[in-house]
């Protein structure tokens, strides 16, 4: 029997845009039990350990070059041949990768989100579905600094600086023109419901047509 193909959904979408809340949402929740994962573009930025803790700050984690597109792009298309990954896991606090690492089994629909997903070519191609999320960036920069004072301890100042020197330049050079190559726009808000049953509803499509 021929085996069928994997889908990939990219969602990309500016920092604290809502990327991954909708993709857990839709592969943990709504379409719970089904052959859905969820894989984070974040689990893949390279390891900046031996940079020193005082100079962590001063990573720019929103240019390409902090990611590890060739083991992320590895590890697509494992999922994709039906094998099983070891996806890294990252630790914020220290910029770095943990020594333990996540296994994830192979499924029918692999839902990607990263805010750089759609910029970088070599992901981007595998996607068979392209999604971008836009959120107004006074919403993104409320949840990044609550986000990152709650999550990571970091201090006020400190998220605003990395704001202005980094995100933001970031984002209007390299993530904001990758809506260009989204096959949907979706504006989205807390509670905005009706977009995320929309892309289930897609993915749900996807899953039984496989079956027939």
């Amino acid at each position: 029997m021929e085996n069928k193909k994997t889908n990939i959904i990219i969602i990309s979408g500016g920092s604290a845009s809502g990327k991954t809340t909708v993709a857990k949402r839709i592969a943990n929740d709504i379409l719970k039990g089904k052959s859905v994962i969820n894989l984070s573009m974040d689990s893949y930025y390279r390891d900046f350990k031996e940079v020193g803790k005082d100079k962590t700050k001063d990573i720019n984690f929103d240019h390409p070059d902090s990611i590890d597109v060739e083991l992320l792009v590895s590890d697509l298309k494992k999922l994709q041949n039906g094998q099983a990954i070891d996806s890294p896991v990252y630790d914020f606090t220290t910029s770095s990768r943990l020594s333990e690492t996540k296994h994830i089994e192979p499924a029918d629909v692999i839902i990607l989100d990263g805010i750089l997903a759609l910029h970088v070519e070599q992901i981007r191609e595998l996607g068979d579905i392209k999604i971008f999320i836009r959120t107004h960036d006074d919403i993104r920069l409320i949840r990044r600094i609550t986000r990152d004072m709650k999550d990571y301890g970091r201090k006020f100042d400190d998220i605003v600086n990395k704001y202005l020197q980094t995100v933001r330049p970031m984002h209007e050079y390299f993530v904001e023109p990758s809506i260009k190559y989204a096959d949907i726009i979706i504006p989205y808000y807390e509670g905005n419901e009706v977009a995320v049953d929309m892309i289930a509803t897609k993915i749900e499509s996807l899953l039984k047509s496989r079956d027939k």
